[in-house]
């Protein structure tokens, strides 16, 4: 091959690079053959800038491969963060969930499997950025064997490119509706937007901590007195969303479960309610789901959260402790120590290490949810009819519990699925040794995303199944029992359903009289064309509905 060839064929290599990089998806549902077609208006900008610049292109390659570099980076962790929570990457407040991310891995791949991603990352990135910074310096050689006027009508061309990368941001961002320009400032754009993105959430995070000290019942008598010192524990069920009642995948066994579960519970003397929330998160971060229901406020990000816990805003259990309730978290997930828990309310906390759980785990899954809500019965409700008593032996006798369980056997990976056992045999937990070790492995499950939907489905359905049946176990004073979903699974799993939750409240009748006013639908099914409400108001209006001292929100928390 002549050298005037390979010249040629540098070029070419070099300008399909630098296009690859530029048209990369930053989401799962543009990651299609048609994105080849997309014409990247920074592509002439960079590439005719180089030929302009020729020997005086060096600072401009390096600025160039840092920011297509970063922003590189910057897809990779939107495509991810759209693939599990349906929302685009958050610098500041997503840097958190790497060691989560990182701490699940390797429970799905082992410490080999996990070093091997990071180091193929590194690699990657490391060779694209190399192999980037070349190609541009391909183009600016050759410029500088350009005659002068060559590399004006270069430099001049990469000019009108950039006015169109500008328009076409301006577009975006500003929702201009003048002429729009040909092909798209993808890149350019992408990174204009998380600045400006950055920019309103500072400003959000403001308005959010001045709302979360203003809080309505933080001086308030009589809270929760209407329900005369009845025990309340709201269950969590992980990815519990209206994908369950919404998709054909997964609704005939949903359905036909929750019939079953109201029948036992009609028999058992119980009635139900239900309705729907929307939740401030889908496909992950739990805890912020928890934290909306509880504090009454959105806390749909880490830096909401955070301000949360550094500001005054009272939560439903710091209010209930108030109120003379004993408060307590169960949350087999927790296998570290979590601060968070104090300034949330919770007053004892019973993590992965405190249930007795003598079993394997089911992968991720630190303990099946039988055994969770097993655990809970004996070593908290038990304790608390003998002695009454609260932690640490401190408190009033007969202060009632507010307990908060969030059960995780429908957390991803969803396999291997736990089966029930009676609940006399589940003992400390080793029942399940069996079941823990069988069935696919997570590589297998999520190999096929057909097979990782059955996964789902087949795991909501035992933890749906474990905790009706546990709601519906006799005992002497039936506590008042709140079942919700934190969020919808990842969004190519729910494939229905937007953001919505179910929520079921199960009690005595006379209990359940004092939620009249919220109009939700009897029964475990809620009506598909029933208002849903954002999670976040469920606080106000549930302390409304159970408190004397409500002259300024009704019943039905308006």
């Amino acid at each position: 091959m002549s050298g005037v060839a390979r010249r040629w064929l540098a070029l070419l290599l070099s300008a399909v690079l630098v296009y690859l990089l530029l048209i990369l998806p930053n989401h799962p549902g543009a990651m299609r053959w048609r994105a080849l077609a997309v014409v990247p208006l920074e592509l002439p900008v960079l590439l005719l800038g180089m030929l302009a610049l020729g020997a005086r292109a060096r600072p401009l390659a390096f600025a160039a491969t840092a920011a297509l570099t970063l922003m590189t980076v910057l897809k990779l962790a939107d495509f991810s963060a759209y693939a599990a929570f349906g929302r685009s990457f958050d610098p500041l407040a997503d840097m958190h969930l790497l060691p989560a991310a990182s701490h699940l891995l390797r429970g799905s791949a082992g410490l080999a499997g996990t070093l091997a991603v990071g180091a193929a990352l590194v690699l990657l990135l490391g060779g694209a950025m190399v192999l980037l910074y070349r190609a541009l310096r391909c183009w600016a050689r050759s410029g500088s064997r350009l005659p002068r006027g060559a590399r004006v009508l270069a430099g001049g061309t990469a000019l009108v490119f950039a006015g169109l990368c500008a328009a076409e941001i301006r577009t975006a961002l500003d929702g201009w509706q003048g002429w729009r320009p040909p092909g798209s400032a993808f890149t350019a754009r992408l990174g204009a937007e998380h600045i400006r993105d950055f920019a309103r959430s500072r400003v959000a995070l403001a308005d959010f901590e001045r709302a979360a000290a203003a809080d309505p019942w933080g001086s308030r008598d009589g809270l929760l007195s209407e329900l005369d010192g009845r025990e309340v524990v709201i269950v969590f069920v992980e990815s519990y969303g209206r994908a369950g009642f919404d998709n054909p995948l997964y609704a005939p066994q949903h359905l036909a479960t929750l019939a079953e579960g109201e029948a036992a519970l009609s028999e058992a003397g119980l009635a139900a309610r239900s309705g729907w929330l929307t939740s401030p998160v889908q496909g992950g971060q739990s805890w912020l789901a928890h934290a909306t229901l509880a504090a009454g406020v959105e806390v749909s990000d880490q830096r909401r959260y955070r301000a949360l816990l550094a500001s005054k805003r009272q939560t439903l259990f710091t209010l209930a402790a108030g109120a003379g309730y004993r408060t307590m978290a169960v949350a087999p997930a927790i296998v570290m120590a979590w601060p968070e828990g104090p300034a949330i309310g919770f007053q004892e906390i019973r993590a992965a290490a405190d249930l007795g759980y003598a079993g394997l785990p089911f992968n991720w899954v630190t303990m099946p949810d039988q055994y969770t809500l097993a655990a809970f019965d004996r070593e908290v409700l038990a304790r608390q009819m003998q002695d009454g008593a609260g932690p640490d032996g401190e408190g009033p006798d007969g202060a009632p519990l507010m307990a908060e369980i969030a059960l995780i056997s429908s957390h991803a990976p969803w396999t291997p699925v736990p089966r029930m056992v009676p609940w006399d045999a589940v003992g400390d937990g080793s029942i399940f040794d069996a079941e823990a070790t069988s069935g696919p492995s997570p590589k297998e499950v999520w190999a096929d995303p057909d097979r990782i939907r059955d996964h789902y489905g087949r795991s909501l359905d035992y933890a749906l199944r474990t905790v009706l049946s546990w709601a519906a176990l006799p005992r002497g004073e039936p506590p008042l029992i709140i079942i919700l979903g934190d969020h919808q699974p990842a969004e190519f799993v729910a494939q229905a359903g937007g953001r919505d939750v179910p929520v079921h409240l199960i009690g005595p009748p006379q209990v359940l009289r004092l939620f009249d006013g919220w109009d939700w639908t009897e029964g475990l099914r809620p009506a598909g064309a029933l208002r849903a409400w954002p999670m976040r108001d469920f606080r106000d209006r549930f302390l409304a509905a159970t408190s004397s001292a409500n002259t300024d929100l009704r019943a039905d928390g308006s």
